[in-house]
């Protein structure tokens, strides 16, 4: 959610010309941007999906694993990718003109997430006539609060913070917490965090959005991010992720994040 945050927030730095960031990747260890607190992504205590992504991709390399921490907020990529401690972001949305994408590795969408036992259990839509009426938790200026404004739904809609600092502020937490409590009937999540975060809630269940019609599209192909110009080290991670595609789809499926097709139409099928 704050990654998409930190997207939509512009290009936030120049990224050094091409002919300065070819020496800047190191060949001694495997250098990851990445938030200390920006679970269940990554998390400085080594617990995220994002974390295990990186330690495998590491050993697959055969370099030890070095972190920059700064928070997914503004500042972020000026900070530690473009400031040249670190060689790659872990999860950058596909066509994100701030990096320099790699082939994406997985796709997923948004979510509803819903009480299993209660009367939108059955609910697979934000369509749904059995929406109608709910309180339903949204992050402000997410892609899915344009869906809930035009299923006329946003009277009642109780808004999360987008742009957050998750040191100190936690609003797919509190998203989740209010749902379970009744303060709210239903909860909107990108899938990698709301997935995996409500993998530990069992009254909870989760509904990948695969049917919504209109814009914005709610399902997007995650990449690696690195600086802009080092082609070299942008093919050298695409044929790594190409040869270990089945152990990330394991990592992310076991992480509870929903896996879609290349084209959001459905969910991925388990090799």
């Amino acid at each position: 959610m704050t990654r998409f945050a930190l997207l939509a927030a512009g290009l936030l730095a120049a990224a050094p010309a091409a002919a300065q960031v070819a020496d800047l990747v190191s060949d001694q260890a495997f250098r990851v941007c990445a938030d200390p607190a920006n679970a269940p992504m990554s998390s400085q205590d080594g617990t995220g999906f994002e974390n295990r992504i990186a330690e495998h991709l590491a050993k697959v390399l055969g370099k030890p694993l070095d972190y920059t921490w700064f928070p997914m907020v503004t500042g972020f990529a000026r900070n530690t990718l473009f400031a040249g401690k670190c060689d790659v972001v872990i999860g950058y949305a596909q066509g994100d003109e701030l990096v320099l994408n790699t082939n994406h590795y997985y796709t997923s969408t948004h979510v509803l997430v819903v009480r299993a036992d209660g009367p939108l259990a059955g609910v697979t839509s934000l369509a749904d006539p059995a929406l109608q009426g709910r309180r339903v938790g949204v992050v402000a200026g997410s892609p899915p609060a344009s869906h809930l404004v035009r299923h006329g739904l946003m009277a009642k809609a109780r808004p999360y913070n987008l742009m957050v600092d998750r040191r100190v502020e936690n609003p797919a937490g509190d998203m989740l917490d209010d749902l379970e409590t009744g303060a709210t009937d239903a909860a909107v999540l990108w899938g990698p965090v709301g997935g995996p975060l409500a993998k530990g809630r069992p009254a909870l269940k989760v509904v990948p959005l695969l049917a919504e019609e209109g814009a914005p599209r709610l399902y997007y192909r995650i990449t690696m991010g690195v600086r802009q110009g080092e082609d070299v080290w942008k093919r050298a991670l695409n044929s790594v992720l190409r040869r270990e595609q089945a152990a990330l789809d394991a990592i992310l499926r076991d992480a509870g994040v929903p896996l879609l097709d290349d084209y959001g139409r459905g969910l991925k099928a388990a090799e």
